[in-house]
């Protein structure tokens, strides 16, 4: 279904967002200035890119269990892996973005949920390499294909996980004294998205980063996002319209930025 309140919040953020200029938090300001505003090409780029064209043309069909969407009237669709390429996953520029942030803040582990096909976990992974990235898909095909991936670039720092959101993501937190990088995508509805967000909070630190995907593709996502800007322990959010940015940190003043990207 097409969604065509999602350009009009577009619209409605691009006038009401500020560029690095103004912005007057010394942290965010090095955030924007310094990660999501430099798009100057790394050579690490160029074989995940390299892939993604290989996958635009990729003409197998595969069946798409859709345990992250919440709904068994989804599941077993076929789908061929070019359409998934072209549609499902994140562009260059919004993983090329993802992968600074990884790469500034040094996290040991990184949490993804919604591998997809795996290009986003590739630039997690390639950021970090030092880090132990746990990527969790719910349809075991798309994994298959994603792990394959992961092997054509040579990752080897990925745990890839298949299964429910809800089962899996709870044995990840409870594994890890503290989650440094968590990757929130996959599963688009509210009541997950707030579920996965306090699942989290306990194992949050001054050091972590939450990253909520599509936090304006539907009005119960921007429900979701408003909900997690409120809530006590966040005192950082910044709002790139795609993606919101969330930090806890102790001792700083509570602000929110919308910023354009």
């Amino acid at each position: 279904m097409l969604n065509l309140q999602l350009p009009l919040n577009y619209i409605k953020h691009f006038f009401s967002a500020k560029t690095r200029h103004g912005v007057h938090s010394p942290f965010v300001y090095r955030i924007v200035d310094e990660i999501v505003y430099n798009t100057s090409a790394k050579t690490s780029y160029i074989p995940i890119e390299r892939l993604r064209q290989q996958l635009l043309t990729d003409n197998r069909t595969i069946s798409i269990t859709d345990l992250g969407a919440g709904s068994h009237l989804n599941n077993n669709k076929k789908k061929q892996v070019k359409s998934l390429a072209k549609n499902a996953l994140k562009s260059a520029k919004l993983a090329q973005l993802i992968y600074r942030l990884a790469e500034d803040l040094r996290p040991t582990n990184i949490i993804e949920l919604g591998t997809c096909l795996g290009l986003t976990t590739s630039y997690l992974a390639k950021a970090a390499p030092k880090a132990k990235v746990i990527s969790i898909e719910g349809c075991p095909e798309t994994a298959a294909v994603a792990a394959e991936n992961l092997k054509k670039l040579n990752i080897t720092n990925v745990q890839l996980k298949v299964g429910n959101f809800d089962h899996l993501l709870p044995e990840v937190i409870k594994s890890e004294s503290e989650l440094d990088f968590v990757f929130i995508d996959g599963n688009h509805r509210k009541d997950a998205t707030l579920n996965y967000f306090e699942w989290c909070l306990p194992k949050l630190s001054n050091k972590s980063i939450v990253i909520f995907d599509d936090i304006y593709w539907s009005k119960g996502m921007q429900e979701a996002w408003n909900i997690v800007k409120e809530h006590p322990r966040v005192t950082v959010t910044i709002d790139l319209f795609w993606i919101g940015l969330v930090f806890i940190k102790s001792g700083q003043v509570k602000e929110h930025f919308k910023v354009k990207l």
